[in-house]
């Protein structure tokens, strides 16, 4: 048999920090830009989680111009005595040993986000160069590492990866290299990320970096975070630092108005469980200790349906979920469900039963708890695993509610009568949608007169192949209705500018005549009741003029699109059509016809013209410029917007949805103030020649 010789010498043992580099991906996920963010935020977070335990209220990272990322302290510095049990200072063993550490019950650190004892070591391994210098006992101490492995660099000047190393031999040196004040303690970490481990476009990401910093100094009150980014020519600064905790954290998260103030529901619970002690005598012992869950909740409804939720276990971000989302959502449902059951005939639900998603939506909520000694599934800590904590955090939920709910205060009474409005009729959405959904067929303009009359449909029933185009103006639609294929083309004209929905309600939106066409066109919903199944197109085309009109028009119809029907976009069906600018007729002697060229920028133009003086080749003056869709003839529009065989389609993508609707509520939402700073920022990049006037 082949496998027959199969025997223990063919098993390849990994000791140490081996073990990291052959397999990196299972510590740090893996080895692109979201690997290389991992391994910053181990180091970082071991700055935190001495914040977090009262020791230290400032953070710097810095990323450096040669690829290189700093992290600096000013808590409690790592230990630099010596370690009995292996004979090397304290910091030797945090980057070198696996599972290592102090947060392994020692009473180091009664919460933190390190548990493992792996994240400074697997860094090291995964680094070219790492430095380490520590301000304790009045000096300052260093020690370097190649790979993982201790020793010196013999540096010219700036330290760099490239320096000669020299390994320890016959034992380590951690090396004292200045003195500082009486009380002066710190850590700083640096270090190059190996490029033989990483891919070649793995970087850090700054605005990823940014966003973290602001999350934990939200979850930590008072703690300041600095980044600062040295890399490109221009060079970056940001800083944070907020005293009001996760209900500040609430407010920045909320996008959509509010209908409750932000609730604080805070708690705590004890549970017992079995966890191996390390004793005196170096043996693992079964234990049974206590452990203490703190529960601190900050949550507001809005009048939105979108859910803005973050969970965090001693400030390290779960979002995956876990034990905790569970209890919360569990504890959530129970006690409105029972709100629901005492209020029934006030708000006439019936044997209607409430759903999770009713709850949820338009409920902006951090959760954090925090206990010693998590339990994480895996590395990368993105879904807690601890089960006492469900029932912790549902009971903490339950009665800080019932105390909300039952307060004789005029306000939390009016608030909490608006929360069961706004669930109940989410729910009775739901319903109906549903309902709908199991009733509902495609339809053409033939087979329905509920259609808008504006509508020119297409013959075809193949939803796969059919396009809906979003025409501005009648003027254009009377070109576009010559210029379509009829059999699986159709078009819906718009009057004008339709709603900004970003600043409207849902409300609004839905008695808005543009938005109310497209969406019963569409015919798949919207909101939360979207459903991609039953969308009668295949694709929709925005077309609009190449104009700032135009442009505005095709911004609008994309945030309506992005807020109330996004599994459109998601799914790649959403699409700009490609107008052009200029036609430009090349005049031919003889009898051989004259050639038409369609350029679609100003610098398209100018190369093409440059290009046919250079060919002495003649073309009709003035060229044509088209202003709007209205001013082609149907040929035209067919051949370079509209015909499958010529026309460009620009894909909207929504890659980063978060990215994507910050960027959506800069440029379209009710806080004026970053619209105009953004405005002012950008206008040094705008050519006056861009502007059509």
């Amino acid at each position: 048999m082949a496998g027959s010789d199969y025997l223990a010498r063919h098993l390849s043992v990994l000791e140490g920090l081996e073990a990291v580099r052959k397999r990196p991906g299972m510590y740090v996920g893996s080895t692109d830009s979201r690997g290389l963010m991992h391994c910053l935020w181990e180091i970082i977070d071991n700055s935190v989680d001495e914040a977090l335990g009262g020791h230290g209220a400032e953070i710097r990272v810095l990323l450096h111009a040669d690829g290189s990322v700093e992290v600096r302290d000013r808590a409690r510095g790592i230990p630099v005595d010596v370690e009995p049990k292996t004979g090397l200072s304290g910091v030797e063993v945090v980057f070198t040993k696996l599972h290592a550490g102090g947060k392994f019950g020692s009473g180091s650190y009664a919460a933190s986000g390190g548990l493992h004892g792996v994240g400074a070591s697997v860094v090291n391994a995964l680094s070219e160069r790492l430095d380490v210098e520590v301000d304790r006992n009045g000096k300052t101490w260093a020690m370097s590492f190649h790979r993982g492995e201790p020793g010196t660099f013999a540096d010219a000047g700036d330290p760099t990866p490239d320096a000669p190393f020299t390994p320890f031999v016959s034992g380590s040196e951690l090396r004292v290299v200045g003195k500082v004040a009486k009380g002066v303690t710190g850590t700083r970490v640096r270090y190059w990320a190996d490029r033989q481990i990483f891919t070649r476009g793995a970087e850090f990401q700054t605005d990823e970096l940014v966003d973290r910093a602001r999350q934990t100094a939200f979850l930590i009150p008072g703690l300041h975070i600095e980044i600062q980014d040295e890399r490109g020519d221009e060079h970056r600064v940001e800083s944070f630092r907020y005293d009001g905790g996760i209900a500040e954290f609430v407010d920045h998260l909320a996008a959509d108005a509010p209908i409750t103030e932000t609730w604080r529901l805070q708690g705590s619970g004890s549970f017992t469980e079995t966890v191996p002690v390390l004793s005196p005598g170096g043996a693992m012992v079964p234990t049974e200790l206590t452990r203490e869950c703190e529960v601190d909740i900050a949550l507001r409804w809005g009048i939105g349906y979108e859910t803005e939720f973050k969970s965090f276990v001693n400030i390290i971000a779960t979002p995956k979920g876990g034990t905790h989302q569970a209890g919360f959502e569990a504890g959530l449902l129970r006690f409105l469900r029972q709100q629901l059951e005492l209020n029934a005939r006030r708000l006439k639900v019936g044997n209607d039963k409430l759903e999770k998603d009713d709850i949820l939506a338009g409920l902006t909520a951090v959760l954090t708890v925090r206990l010693p000694e998590p339990q994480f599934e895996g590395q990368t800590k993105e879904i807690l695993g601890t089960p006492a904590v469900r029932n912790i955090v549902s009971s903490v939920v339950t009665k800080q509610l019932a105390e909300r709910f039952s307060s004789p205060k005029r306000d939390d009474k009016t608030q909490s009568a608006l929360v069961l409005d706004k669930i109940v009729a989410e729910m009775k959405s739901r319903i109906s949608a549903r309902a709908h959904k199991e009733t509902q067929r495609r339809k053409n303009a033939l087979e329905s007169s509920t259609l808008p009359a504006k509508l020119v449909d297409c013959r075809s029933n193949d939803v796969a192949n059919s396009e809906l185009f979003l025409v501005e103006g009648d003027s254009a639609l009377g070109t576009a209705k010559l210029a379509r294929d009829s059999e699986y083309q159709a078009l819906l004209p718009l009057r004008g500018k339709i709603l900004n929905v970003q600043k409207a309600t849902i409300s609004d939106m839905l008695s808005n005549a543009e938005c109310a066409s497209i969406i019963q066109v569409i015919g798949a919903g919207s909101g939360r009741s979207f459903d991609l199944s039953a969308a009668r197109y295949g694709k929709v085309i925005v077309m609009s003029d190449a104009d700032v009109d135009g442009a505005h028009i095709r911004t609008l119809l994309l945030t309506l699109f992005f807020r109330y029907m996004r599994p459109m976009i998601e799914d790649g069906r959403v699409f700009a059509a490609v107008p052009p600018l200029h036609r430009v007729v090349v005049m031919h002697p003889g009898s051989k016809p004259n050639e038409t060229i369609y350029t679609y920028s100003e610098t398209e133009l100018t190369a093409l013209l440059a290009s046919l003086r250079r060919s002495n080749k003649r073309y009709q003056d003035p060229i044509q410029r088209y202003k709007g869709l209205g001013e082609m003839d149907a040929d035209q529009l067919a051949n370079t917007t509209m015909d499958r065989r010529n026309r460009s389609l620009r894909r909207v993508n929504v890659a980063d949805a978060y990215a994507a609707e910050t960027m959506f509520e800069l440029l379209m939402g009710n806080d004026v103030a970053p619209r105009k700073e953004f405005i002012i920022q950008g206008s040094s990049d705008l050519s006056r020649e861009r502007i059509d006037v």
